[in-house]
């Protein structure tokens, strides 16, 4: 997942179709040594790269923060480009070009091949730029009901959520949906998703600042940790002693070893991430005895080895985001020049919902 290497214009032999000429150069950030985000990201003026085979050249619109961009300028994520590299890993905008095989290759799905002026959302390490190269299977139409800043956010956030809810705790209507870091981009996803499948959610901030972000995004509860580090009890004394179904939790840590506290009989703990820093153990004669499991969701491995379900999850994310049902959080919107500064913040945890880049015109 290495930044592609600048290649001669999008006017070369690569590109077999085009919306029409194109600049030869663009602006990108790039990470030039390890460090912070604003001590070691550098805007250059580089060539546009063109599109391989397989592959969609985008015009960037806005490109959505995601904690991944704080590791990578770091040198601390299980993925590490050759310095410089651009940074960046979600976003949405134009199609521009299309590699060899793109526009021939057969419908998936019922879905059309892309085409230059497809307005698309992607994920890819590389795309803090002004044109970024991604790839034709995991690029998705944006769906018309979202602009920009909301649509950059939808596809990582909602996705891992999606897949988290339904594919591994298959959550049903009715039950009780607990969701660590609330606020969050994909806390806030699995919020919106959990009501929008009928379940009654209980949302965990960290801050007083973060609660009406969560119930905004429409949880019934919000426990605000740093009032309430016991989170746990209140669980169970808002389910009558059950607990909660299904835990979403982004965090570890404590958040983890507590909630084993206040899972319910036949509960699923799905395990997303370790926000927190700290992997927790887990504790099989624990999950014996009260029969709950623990479930671990790496949605990357779903767009590698089954690509077809992250395609069908994000046609019933296009339908619920025209229906209203979701709407992705947008924390607050920078220019381009600013992105270091977004990053930054990001790596702060003050956050909510997405911090967006904007980079190209709003649409």
């Amino acid at each position: 997942m290495s930044e592609r290497m600048p290649q001669p214009g999008p006017s070369s032999e690569g590109a077999r179709e085009t919306a029409g000429p194109l600049s030869e150069t663009m602006r990108a950030w790039r990470v030039t040594r390890h460090g912070e985000p604003v001590d070691v990201l550098e805007l250059h003026e580089i060539p546009v790269p063109t599109p391989g085979t397989g592959e969609l050249l985008v015009r960037t619109g806005a490109v959505a923060v995601n904690f991944p961009d704080v590791l990578l300028c770091r040198g601390e994520y299980q993925v590490r480009p050759e310095l410089p590299f651009v940074p960046g890993i979600e976003l949405v905008g134009e199609v521009v070009a299309v590699g060899d095989g793109v526009a021939s290759a057969p419908a998936v799905s019922g879905i059309r091949p892309f085409e230059p002026g497809d307005r698309v959302v992607a994920s890819r390490i590389g795309v803090l730029s002004e044109y970024a190269i991604v790839e034709a299977d995991a690029a998705h139409l944006a769906p018309p009901s979202l602009d920009d800043v909301q649509a950059s956010g939808l596809v990582i956030a909602y996705q891992t959520a999606w897949f988290g809810l339904h594919r591994r705790a298959n959550l049903q209507a009715g039950e009780t949906l607990l969701v660590h870091a609330a606020a969050g981009g994909v806390g806030t996803a699995a919020v919106q998703l959990g009501v929008a499948a009928g379940a009654r959610v209980i949302a965990v901030v960290g801050s007083a600042a973060k609660a009406e972000t969560a119930r905004a995004a429409g949880a019934e509860t919000v426990i605000v940790r740093a009032d309430t580090p016991d989170f746990a009890a209140v669980v169970n004394d808002l389910t009558n002693g059950r607990g909660a179904d299904v835990v979403f939790d982004p965090v570890g840590g404590d958040s983890f070893t507590r909630t084993t506290k206040c899972i319910a009989f036949e509960g699923r703990i799905v395990v997303v991430g370790f926000a927190s820093g700290e992997i927790p153990p887990v504790r099989a004669n624990h999950a014996l005895v009260k029969n709950y499991s623990v479930l671990g969701l790496h949605w990357a491995l779903y767009q590698q080895t089954r690509p077809e379900l992250v395609r069908e999850a994000h046609a019933e994310l296009v339908r619920l985001a025209d229906a209203g049902a979701i709407s992705p959080v947008a924390g607050g919107v920078v220019d381009f020049e600013a992105a270091p500064d977004a990053i930054r913040e990001l790596a702060g945890g003050a956050t909510v919902g997405r911090l967006v880049v904007r980079v190209g015109a709003a649409s």
